[in-house]
């Protein structure tokens, strides 16, 4: 194995777990009303990274706000909640959207 081999392997085994996780938002239907990088129905996901940045406990706070859905932190159009989503995909999630969903 040469160096090369090796820097790509590096490279797209830390670029997967990106790749799964905008799977993970598309297959439980997150990115109908979300995107990356600006407002759609809801939130883009870099805002919520930015307005929860710095807070203590994020992660554990998105991913209950995820699966209990609400209303009134992003304006007058409540998101649903998502009582069938696990805890370990709500919490992989919010920390995806927290990293910049990147």
């Amino acid at each position: 194995m040469n160096i090369k081999t090796i820097t790509l392997a590096v490279a797209c085994a830390a670029a997967m777990p990106a790749w799964a996780n905008l799977d993970l938002a598309k297959k439980n239907a997150c990115m109908a009303c979300h995107t990356v990088d600006k407002k759609l129905v809801g939130p883009a996901y870099q805002d919520v990274a930015k307005k929860y940045a710095g807070q203590k406990d994020a992660a554990a706070n998105l991913a209950k706000s995820i699966k209990a859905g609400g209303s009134g932190k992003w304006g007058p159009v409540p998101m649903p909640a998502q009582a069938a989503l696990s805890d370990a995909d709500a919490n992989t999630l919010a920390s995806w959207i927290l990293a910049g969903a990147k």
